[in-house]
């Protein structure tokens, strides 16, 4: 079995909801999908693809969507084109192999568990990176590639990145690497050029509605334009707005910035409390995603004014990123986390 380890499930899973490998189709990029179904059938299939796009918008259900065609169709000449449903056309056994993580010719490369076995690690290492060569040494399992799965390369610390890139510069006979990537500029150059980019867009809220209804999540009517500004295009987002208090958040959110740099104190220690785990749930990094598009917000609403009008927010950025990384690091209190977060962009405003 090639998988990563299940024995605490995989890094990144949101509960109750059916990791990657087990998505019954792929939503919202058809042409990204036509593009590896006619690379491969056509024999000019890249050895590396490096797969790009923001979190949580379908890059590892396409990489185990495509997995499973390259799989059920070891003889590229022999397999199907017609259309962006050709992606769908696989067989049943490989689709439920990939599904259990149990299919001999697919590797899963993602941060691991850490040694007390209660969580995952912050990277994905060198020595998870390194099992793949072992996997691409060994004979493949019945005919067709040997496919890698890096999810996601941005996890990579220094010594995993290099010994990826090795990998790539080497290539095993009938070997595949789909890399995974939220932000590619920060990948090394070296690792970008040896792979044939393939960027993913956001999901349009159409889709993202019809992905959310495909996991049996409603959303009301009047939530929609709200979700969908939130979400930027995201599955994950979306659902982790819907899991909890993430839609009454974002209002609260939206009331308090509204009124920027004055700030309603009362208010914003009431949205502190509920963001900070008051009612049972910690919605801290929820907050870090509004205050961060919020900023961007800013940027694009002076694009013609120079980057002396960005200035502000950026420093603003800096500050949230750290006060995020600060808090989470080392436990500090979460409340005052979310007064000083709003206290930057207060603060942004007045320059």
């Amino acid at each position: 079995m090639a998988a990563s380890s299940d024995i605490g499930g995989e890094a990144d899973a949101i509960d109750g909801l059916p990791l990657p490998r087990e998505q019954t189709g792929v939503i919202g990029h058809d042409a990204a999908a036509r593009t590896l179904v006619e690379a491969y059938a056509g024999g000019r299939m890249h050895h590396a693809w490096l797969i790009t796009g923001p979190k949580g918008i379908g890059k590892a259900t396409l990489a185990y969507r495509f997995a499973r065609y390259a799989l059920s169709h070891p003889d590229p000449a022999q397999a199907p084109t017609d259309g962006p449903a050709a992606i769908d056309r696989i067989d049943p056994r490989v689709d439920a192999q990939v599904a259990r993580g149990a299919h001999p010719n697919v590797m899963h490369l993602s941060r691991p568990l850490a040694d007390d076995g209660k969580r995952f690690k912050t990277v994905l290492t060198v020595d998870e990176v390194r099992r793949a060569a072992a996997f691409f040494g060994n004979s493949a399992g019945g005919r067709g590639y040997r496919i890698a799965i890096v999810d996601a390369a941005d996890d990579m610390n220094v010594n995993a990145a290099n010994a990826l890139l090795k990998m790539l510069e080497e290539p095993p006979d009938r070997a595949m690497f789909l890399v995974l990537c939220h932000a590619p500029g920060r990948l090394l150059p070296t690792i970008r050029s040896r792979c044939r980019r393939l960027g993913l867009d956001p999901l349009g809220e159409a889709d993202l509605a019809a992905a959310l209804s495909s996991l049996g999540l409603a959303v009301e009517p009047g939530d929609r334009a709200r979700l969908a500004r939130l979400a930027e295009g995201s599955v994950r987002k979306a659902v982790e707005c819907l899991s909890g208090d993430g839609l009454e958040l974002a209002a609260a959110f939206d009331a308090l910035t509204g009124d920027l740099p004055r700030l309603d104190r009362r208010a914003l220690h009431r949205f502190a409390d509920a963001a900070a785990g008051r009612k049972g749930r910690d919605e801290l990094p929820l907050v870090g995603e509004f205050a961060r598009n919020w900023l961007s917000a800013q940027v694009r609403a002076r694009a013609g004014e120079g980057a002396r009008a960005a200035m502000p927010f950026a420093d603003a950025h800096a500050r949230v990123e750290t006060l995020l990384a600060e808090t989470e690091g080392i436990n500090l209190d979460r409340k005052q986390a979310v007064l000083d977060i709003v206290q930057c962009l207060a603060d942004s405003l007045r320059g």
